[in-house]
């Protein structure tokens, strides 16, 4: 379900966030948008009629150089997500890092699920400011970074492994917390096997443009400092 996100983006947040988005996608808009399985988190999302087809050279220079990746909720950070609030003794009372949080979707949840903090770090600044943005909408406090801090007690990663350049992040994340929830649907199986996958989850992204089905299954691994 969709709604206008008009007075969202009369606020100094939503208005820096459409202008963020329009640098790469002059003509998309901010949809307000309620996510399946997760009837209390909204986000602020790119609009879902947002035209399919080849994109004007100059656009596609941009998003190439700029992709606004933090417009989508990807299919495994809502699987992460409904994973949290399904089962919030994983979070409840520890604090948590959502490390590459794009829209902010798992540090939401993890919030609401009854996390002590969340901190959600992010390399993009248009990300930080989605994930603000995204806060703000759903009334929690989180913590926004673009450096992973020290220690945790939950580190959470979702669809951080799209590009294997990014697997040494499993073993950087092992320095930074007890506990790992990774969710990823195009890494199936991970390089350290100390990853335990856990469970399957179906989930696809929000808006769902049409290439994304064929990743519509999340898995979720778990891994545990050692004693």
């Amino acid at each position: 379900m969709t709604t206008s996100l008009n007075t969202l983006i009369d606020t100094p947040n939503g208005t820096k966030l459409l202008q963020a988005l329009h640098r790469t996608l002059p003509v998309a808009q901010l949809q307000r948008v309620r996510l399946p399985g997760l009837s209390n988190i909204e986000l602020a999302l790119i609009n879902e009629d947002f035209p399919t087809g080849p994109l004007p050279p100059e656009v596609m220079h941009a998003v190439i150089a700029q992709p606004a990746y933090w417009a989508f909720c990807w299919g495994s950070g809502l699987a992460l997500a409904q994973f949290l609030l399904t089962y919030p003794h994983w979070v409840q009372g520890k604090s948590v890092v959502d490390l590459g949080s794009g829209s902010g979707i798992a540090a939401i949840a993890a919030a609401l699920a009854g996390a002590s903090d969340v901190t959600a770090c992010d390399t993009d600044a248009d990300a930080r400011l989605a994930t603000q943005v995204n806060a703000e909408l759903n009334e929690v406090d989180l913590s926004i970074t673009a450096e992973l801090p020290s220690q945790c007690d939950v580190l959470l990663m979702a669809d951080v492994l799209y590009d294997r350049q990014n697997l040494p992040l499993l073993q950087v994340a092992q320095q930074h917390a007890r506990e790992i929830l990774v969710a990823d649907s195009r890494v199936t199986v991970l390089p350290d096997r100390n990853y335990r996958e856990i469970t399957q989850i179906d989930a696809l992204t929000q808006p769902n443009l049409g290439e994304f089905d064929e990743f519509s299954t999340a898995h979720l691994f778990h891994w545990l400092q050692p004693d």
